[in-house]
C-alpha cells in the first residue's frame, strides 16, 4: 500500500518468453536436420513437436497473457499449436486408418497460411528487437519456401535448401532466448537482442 492508501501490485513472476523461444528453436532445428536430409522423420521429431515445440509453447503463452503480453500470447500459444498440429497431420491417419492423409495442396494450403499469418506478426517484430525480427522474417520465408516445396515435381535440393533456411530460423530463436537468460542473470547484455527505437 502506497501514501495515498491505494493498493499497488507488482510482477515478480519469471519472463515465459525464453521458454516460448526455446521450444520453438530447438524443435525447429531438429525438424529441418530432417528437411535439409540427415535423417529421416522418425519419433524423436514427433515427441518434441508435442513436448517441447507444442506444449512448452503453449504454457508459456498463458504466462504471457497473464503478463497482459498479447504478441507474445499470440505467437506462442499459436506455434505451440501449429506443432501439435503437424504432428496431428502426420499421425492422425495412422491411428484411425479411415482418415485421408493430406495430399501436396493441402499440405501446401496449411503452410502458405502459417506463413501469412507469420509475415503479419512480423510487422509487429519492429516494435520489439532486432532479434525477433529476425526469428519471425526467417520463419515467414521458411513456411513459403516449405509451402512452394510441397508442389508436385519440386526437386529434392530445393528441400534440402529449405531445411538449411530452417536450421537458421531454428537456431535464431534459441540465441534469442538464451540471450534474454544470461542477460537477465548478468544484469547487462551479455548477448545483444538489438533494442530498437519505440
Amino acid at each position: 500500500m502506497n501514501e495515498s492508501g491505494s493498493l499497488r501490485l507488482s510482477d515478480t513472476t519469471a519472463n515465459p518468453a525464453p521458454l516460448g523461444l526455446l521450444g520453438f528453436g530447438l524443435t525447429t532445428v531438429l525438424l529441418n536436420l530432417h528437411n535439409a536430409g540427415f535423417y529421416e522423420l522418425n519419433t524423436m521429431i514427433l515427441a518434441m513437436g508435442i513436448c517441447y515445440g507444442g506444449l512448452a509453447q503453449i504454457i508459456a503463452g498463458i504466462f504471457e497473457w497473464k503478463k497482459g503480453n498479447t504478441f507474445a500470447t499470440t505467437a506462442f500459444i499459436s506455434y505451440g499449436f501449429f506443432w501439435l498440429s503437424l504432428v496431428a497431420l502426420i499421425v492422425l491417419p495412422k491411428i484411425i486408418p479411415a482418415l485421408k492423409p493430406a495430399d501436396e495442396t493441402a499440405m501446401a494450403a496449411y503452410l502458405a497460411m502459417w506463413g501469412l499469418f507469420t509475415a503479419v506478426m512480423f510487422l509487429g517484430t519492429f516494435k520489439l528487437n532486432r532479434a525477433l525480427q529476425v526469428v519471425f522474417g526467417s520463419l515467414t520465408i521458411l513456411f513459403f519456401l516449405l509451402a512452394v516445396g510441397e508442389a508436385p515435381g519440386t526437386s529434392i535440393a530445393f528441400k534440402h535448401y529449405t531445411g538449411f533456411e530452417g536450421l537458421f530460423c531454428g537456431f535464431a530463436a534459441i540465441y534469442t532466448g538464451l540471450a534474454q537468460v544470461l542477460n537477465e542473470l548478468y544484469g547487462h547484455s551479455v548477448l545483444p537482442l538489438g533494442s530498437v527505437k519505440k
